[in-house]
């Protein structure tokens, strides 16, 4: 039997990246995107140095030729794609809803929302007919709950849980799995801009954390992977937060 083929948009750090090495250690070959071709490649060459076949295609979520494309180009190299992880996104711009811009919510949600869709509607257009295959959405816990100071964000994180329970609903028949993981604070640059890159701050948000520390990326790796094997087949249309606890008080 051929090894799985996983695409992961976003990959290129962070969660991403994480993940993408996750899935090579896994055994699956893997096709990353992001927006910067020469650190795309270097990721690529870093994967096949794990013993993964792997491949690079430049790509930017918010334009559906280019989403298009990568969906294309991975089906020609390997033949199927298996899992796909939507990971492409923005935190935007922080501060309360009065200062708030047209132009942020539009940029935030082109990337977090726009993307997720355009990448939902390709990935589905091949998994349907091979009647099988397993999505996952990146939301956060901001998607759940609601967030002071990071209203666009949280709002576009919504809107994503949303999307993952309407494809969900959708795949489900044709043995497609879609749903989405929503970490808390990760301890990735995103978290640092969002404090402000002040460490006080910082120790004062993760203060209100059960666990009293930030994740890992790699433990939100651990969780995608999982939700795209087999062990959880019969999951689908959920939203598992990855958050210390944070939502559980």
């Amino acid at each position: 039997m051929s090894k799985p083929v996983v695409l992961i948009t976003g990959a290129l750090t962070g969660i991403g990246r994480a993940t993408a090495s996750a899935f090579a250690h896994e055994g699956f070959r893997v096709v990353v995107s992001g927006r910067h071709e020469d650190k795309g490649q270097a990721l690529a060459a870093e994967l096949r140095a794990l013993e993964a076949e792997a491949e690079f295609v430049r790509a930017d979520v918010r334009f559906e030729a280019e989403v298009r494309n990568l969906v294309d180009r991975a089906v020609a190299r390997f033949g199927r794609i298996d899992a796909a992880i939507n990971n492409a996104g923005t935190e935007g711009e922080s501060g309360p809803i009065v200062e708030q811009s047209a132009a942020n919510y539009e940029s935030t949600f082109a990337v977090n929302v726009l993307g997720t869709l355009l990448s939902l509607k390709h990935e589905l257009r091949i998994m349907l007919p091979q009647r099988s295959g397993s999505i996952i959405n990146l939301s956060s816990i901001a998607g759940q709950v609601g967030l002071a100071g990071a209203a666009v964000y949280a709002a576009s994180k919504h809107a994503v849980e949303g999307l993952t329970k309407s494809a969900a609903l959708e795949a489900a028949a044709a043995g497609v799995r879609v749903n989405a993981v929503a970490p808390g604070p990760v301890e990735t640059p995103m978290l640092d801009r969002f404090v402000g890159r002040n460490e006080d701050a910082k120790a004062r948000f993760l203060a209100a954390i059960p666990a009293q520390r930030a994740s890992t990326p790699e433990e939100v790796a651990a969780t995608i992977v999982f939700l795209a094997s087999g062990k959880a087949r019969y999951l689908t249309g959920q939203s598992i937060a990855i958050d210390g606890g944070l939502t559980a008080q």
